[in-house]
């Protein structure tokens, strides 16, 4: 991170919808595309360097942004990375498997591995130390950013400052609306708000799991947060608000409400969303004052989390449906 990002006014959205409409624009964070990973990674390349190691393994989607921020980051401190993509999403074009991060990646240099499940960190943890030790007898020194739920969520740190950012950036905000993923982003902007006495609300916006599943973890990430920030998890806990309502069809597939809000943003702002977290976190927010859980007037934060190379990966998806949406013209 080289300096706060812009939190930026969104116009012609505030008037269309009713509500004054900030962008926080973690899609700039610089590095290899930038995104909300960035942020994460900090923490994790911190301890990497502290330890002396030369060599990164992350596990990721087949269109995972942190796995290519994390080979960008490799790429910048002279370290090698190794990246594990899971095959989270089924039946994907081509383009998915060869195009936006999986290219960026392969520019970058990285090693990739594969691994056959979606909905397994452990077993992904244990075939990433499986390939540490075979590097650490060729006399490399890795270091393991880990998916599984047992290890302290260093990344979660990058949000907690991006919390205090925030509140110095603007401090009467209504509510924060964020993507709820892997939860570190989720748990660092409320434990940031936390520690500044902020109390406006934060809705998460299950990307990955349903709501129970979802509430489930945010509170097992809080917790092992709130030890490594050595504060009471209990109150945080109590913040925790996911909703559901726009997961559907599941992780990394586009429904039409994701699509309509991806293009929404675009038609609307000049400003692109990814298809896998900043849309459907857009479709969140979107969701909750259509319900009345964000009213006229109020001051809205919407994270955008960057991710925008995926795009590309997505092109049948998008193309196809924008396609077969477009008005016949005579010839």
């Amino acid at each position: 991170m080289s300096g706060p990002t812009p939190l930026e006014r969104l116009d012609r959205l505030s008037a269309e919808l009713g509500i004054d409409l900030w962008l926080k624009r973690d899609d700039l964070t610089g590095l290899g595309f930038g995104g909300n990973k960035t942020r994460q990674l900090e923490f994790y390349f911190g301890d990497a360097v502290r330890q002396g190691a030369d060599t990164i393994l992350i596990t990721g989607a087949v269109q995972s942004n942190f796995v290519r921020s994390a080979a960008a980051a490799a790429a910048k401190l002279g370290m090698q990375s190794v990246l594990q993509l899971e095959e989270r999403v089924p039946d994907m074009g081509k383009e998915y498997y060869r195009s936006g991060n999986v290219l960026l990646a392969k520019i970058l240099g990285a090693e990739h591995m594969s691994f056959p499940e979606g909905e397994n960190e452990v077993g992904a943890d244990a075939a990433l130390h499986a390939r540490a030790e075979e590097l650490r007898a060729q006399g490399r020194k890795p270091y393991v950013i880990h998916l599984g739920l047992q290890h302290p969520p260093l990344g979660a740190l990058g949000y907690v400052a991006a919390g205090k950012e925030l509140c110095q950036q603007m401090s009467n905000v209504d509510a924060v609306v964020v993507p709820s993923g892997s939860g570190a982003t989720h748990a660092g902007i409320l434990a940031g708000l936390a520690l500044e006495e902020n109390a406006c609300s934060v809705f998460g916006v299950c990307v990955r799991r349903n709501q129970h599943k979802q509430k489930t973890r945010m509170n097992t990430v809080l917790q092992k947060l709130a030890d490594l920030l050595e504060i009471d998890a209990g109150p945080l806990q109590d913040k925790v608000t996911v909703l559901d309502e726009v997961l559907s069809p599941g992780y990394g597939r586009l429904s039409e409400v994701t699509r309509a809000a991806l293009e929404k943003m675009a038609r609307t702002e000049g400003i692109f969303l990814d298809p896998v977290y900043s849309a459907k976190t857009f479709a969140g927010l979107l969701h909750l004052l259509s319900k009345g859980d964000i009213q006229p007037r109020q001051t809205v934060v919407l994270l955008h989390t960057g991710g925008l190379p995926a795009l590309f990966g997505y092109q049948k998806e998008l193309v196809d449906n924008m396609e077969s949406s477009q008005p016949n013209q005579s010839q």
